[in-house]
């Protein structure tokens, strides 16, 4: 609901707080006195167009501000989410014209554009007076209208998140199809690369070994030199280490005959000629085990040119190729699913086609037998608001596509975001006009009644925003405006209403009642706007009859209809 609307500086505006409450608020006034400057500035607000002119002379800027309190803030929420503005449970929505001509919107205070400003007005207030606030003027709002008469919005859901499903598997496929020749050629190599690798038989740390095996090889002759010359050192020579050990031995023995301390050095040194003894051993049997291979030298050799180039071929090491090849052998299995895997998406891209079709088919179906009782209802509601010979259809059309993803009866059809229907309100006024889209309808009093009488039927939909009438009396009298008001009346149980009148008829129905007033004030004019009381409401009712001279006649009719106002339920 609208909680408040807050202007200043604004035409005859000089600073204004107005409280709105639940329900039927009417605002009356003598002519004048700034009712139009009222819906001016709320449309203002909603996204209009500006002027430096309604900026109020001798000031700087004009500044209007309304809060809100959405009763459905899940589509409201999606659009300030989509522009990256905080929200809670209120929206602020806020405009300043310079006197220069220049516009600032806001939304909760985070500056915006003005389409923004604008879509979320849509979104809040349904402001008749101005098309460009009128939501059931826009056609696309329609079919999701006659969801909600009809109680299709689950399977509109339903649809939906198929057709959201269906889009996503479409994607995937397209991108998969994108990049088969890509795949192929890029196949060629791959398998070049990977016979290349196979073929080379890499093995984890064989670059290491490969260098350590050359380097024994071409120091054969030197290792064995050394070897056979250590071997005479500690064994073979008649001088060697074990000899002199031995002989060291005897010497020991004959210390420790005479003193026992010389008992653990000698058990020392018979060791340290074992040590010597196995030392030589192992020597003989290393040298004996020395390869003198030339041809398995150069063998070596060129395998290790050979990996030096593979790795320098592909900036890895051995290890690194090892697990590169393993890398290949994935991608190669996976691109021989590729197949599979496309038969696999367009089975999906079938299956979900078909549930597609099977949604907007029932959709049709509910669109089809709700349209009848609509077109019904709003008609007997426009014969009741003194239109009787109206003649409102609703036209749902289709879009043939040899691409479409929608089969209905063997014929296919384009798949839109809530279905394959396009639907439309059409209406005709007056006997012998074929019916025409509603916001081809010239007559400002006549539009607001066909918006009651439309939204009066659909009174229990939750995407109907608050809704503001200005003309609604247009051309009306009597027994119609009673109606009128009546309807009004009724329809303010479930919607906030907000509606300028100058029939006493509507005006007795107000669950809360503005008096807009102008008045001088030194030497300028100022508009203001008052809460009337109850006896002030049935005064101001009274006046509507009579004038500002009101009769004892004129207070007893507009008591009766304030009192039967209050028996409407």
């Amino acid at each position: 609901m609208l909680n408040q609307l807050y202007i200043k500086n604004f035409a005859l505006i000089e600073e204004l707080t107005i409280e709105f409450t639940p329900g039927l608020t009417i605002i009356t006034g003598e002519t004048g006195a700034g009712k139009s400057i009222l819906i001016g500035a709320l449309g203002l607000v909603l996204g209009a167009r500006s002027s430096s002119d309604l900026v109020r002379s001798g000031s700087s800027k004009a500044v209007i501000e309304a809060i809100l309190l959405p009763e459905n803030p899940a589509t409201i929420t999606r659009l300030l989410d989509s522009a990256d503005i905080e929200h809670g449970e209120e929206i602020i929505l806020r405009r300043e014209i310079s006197s220069k001509g220049q516009s600032r919107c806001f939304v909760n205070d985070s500056p915006c554009t003005l389409q923004v400003l604008k879509q979320a007005g849509d979104l809040l207030i349904d402001l008749h007076g101005q098309h460009e606030h009128q939501l059931l003027l826009h056609p696309e709002t329609h079919i999701a209208l006659l969801d909600d008469y009809a109680a299709l919005g689950s399977l509109a859901d339903s649809y939906r998140e198929t057709r959201k499903r269906l889009t996503g598997r479409r994607k995937e496929l397209d991108a998969l199809l994108a990049d088969v020749e890509h795949i192929r050629e890029k196949r060629s190599l791959l398998e070049y690369q990977f016979e290349e690798l196979e073929t080379l038989d890499l093995q984890p740390g064989e670059a290491e070994e490969t260098e350590q095996e050359i380097v024994l090889l071409e120091n054969a002759e030197t290792l064995y030199t050394l070897g056979a010359e250590l071997g005479e050192l500690l064994y073979d020579d008649e001088r060697s280490a074990f000899v002199q050990l031995s002989d060291a031995i005897h010497r020991f023995e004959r210390l420790a005959g005479i003193d026992r301390t010389f008992g653990p050095l000698l058990e020392e040194i018979r060791n340290a000629t074992g040590i010597v003894e196995e030392l030589s051993r192992s020597l003989r049997n290393y040298s004996d085990r020395i390869e003198f291979n030339q041809e398995r030298l150069d063998e070596l050799r060129e395998r290790q040119l050979l990996l030096q180039r593979t790795g320098k071929k592909y900036g890895r090491s051995i290890d690194e190729l090892i697990a590169f090849k393993e890398e290949i052998a994935d991608e190669l299995a996976m691109q021989d699913n590729l197949s599979s895997r496309t038969e696999e998406l367009e089975n999906g891209i079938a299956n979900l086609r078909k549930e597609l079709s099977e949604h907007a088919k029932k959709l049709s179906a509910g669109r089809a037998e709700a349209s009848g009782k609509l077109e019904r209802a709003v008609v007997a509601e426009l014969s009741a608001l003194g239109i009787p010979d109206a003649v409102f259809t609703i036209r749902s059309t289709r879009e043939t596509s040899e691409e479409g993803d929608i089969t209905i009866d063997g014929e296919r059809f384009s798949a839109f975001e809530n279905g394959c229907d396009r639907v439309e309100f059409l209406i005709s006024a007056n006997p012998g006009e074929p019916p025409k889209p509603l916001a081809r309808i010239a007559s400002g009093g006549e539009i607001s009644r066909i918006m009651l009488a439309l939204k009066s039927v659909l009174a229990n939909s939750t995407r109907l925003p608050i809704l503001v009438f200005d003309e609604i009396d247009t051309g009306i009298s009597g027994r119609i405006a009673e109606a009128v008001g009546r309807t009004l009346r009724l329809l303010a149980k479930s919607h906030q209403i907000i509606s300028i009148t100058h029939l006493p008829q509507i005006a007795a129905m107000a669950d809360s009642h503005l008096s807009v007033e102008k008045a001088v004030r030194g030497e300028r004019t100022a508009t203001g706007v008052r809460t009337l009381d109850e006896k002030e409401h049935v005064d101001a009712v009274a006046a509507l009859f009579s004038g500002q001279e009101k009769s004892e006649s004129s207070l007893r009719v507009a008591a009766e209809l304030v009192e039967r106002a209050k028996g409407i339920r």
